[in-house]
């Protein structure tokens, strides 16, 4: 049993030594490879700190785990972030999402979603396409693959025309996802509770984050 939890763990996650470009302090990462083989190019990886040293900043990864660089910050993370670093006039034809996420209003809704988290009530939130395509994240990555697995298992199923979706751990954690569209685009928004946040409660607060993107939007 623990030989196949350890080859499953080989399997999921990839070791990369990152090198804060601020003090030069090394330390080997394990990053999920689901998503970064999910990326059509780089990966940007938002490292907070006191996760190598007492600096946060961004590194961008290859499809090869590979890092191609690094980008000091002017703000804190709070967790390790996942996103795609598109670009539109390098990007495939029959790929939408990089239109957008090459756009300001992308880092506009990433901000918004970073700032849902408070470690408290909402423990992540990321956007997805319907298939599981991760276009952001702070989730736990344990947390992310069973999204991930979730949005690909009703993608398959052909449910992902389902405006909003509920789940309930075993631990009482909650996860809410709300499908929008942004641009002629559909997307699946997701906030991550605690247990001690009810349903409901979990409604209210995915609601107030469609009309913020709306409006940003206008």
């Amino acid at each position: 049993m623990i030989e196949t939890e350890d080859l499953t763990m080989k399997e999921e996650y990839q070791d990369i030594l990152i090198v804060c470009p601020t003090c030069g302090v090394k330390k080997d990462l394990k990053f999920p490879t689901k998503i970064i083989n999910q990326a059509k190019q780089l990966t940007t990886v938002s490292i907070p700190a006191g996760t190598v040293c007492e600096h946060g900043f961004q590194s961008f990864v290859d499809k090869n785990f590979k890092v191609r660089g690094y980008q000091k910050v002017d703000f804190e993370f709070t967790h390790m972030e996942f996103y795609e670093k598109s670009n539109a006039e390098t990007a495939e034809p029959d790929d939408p999402t990089a239109k957008l996420s090459s756009q300001q209003l992308f880092q506009d809704i990433i901000r918004l979603l970073r700032s849902y988290v408070d470690d408290k009530e909402i423990l992540g939130s990321g956007m997805f396409t319907v298939d599981g395509h991760v276009l952001y994240s702070s989730l736990a990555s344990n947390t992310l693959f069973s999204i991930i697995k979730e949005f690909e298992v009703r993608s398959e199923k052909k449910l992902s025309s389902l405006k909003k979706m509920y789940l309930e751990l075993e631990n009482d954690q909650k996860i809410c996802s709300n499908y929008i569209e942004i641009q002629d685009m559909r997307f699946a928004l997701v906030l991550f509770f605690s247990q001690s946040v009810k349903l409901g409660m979990g409604n209210l607060y995915l609601n107030d984050l469609v009309k913020k993107i709306r409006k940003l939007e206008n």
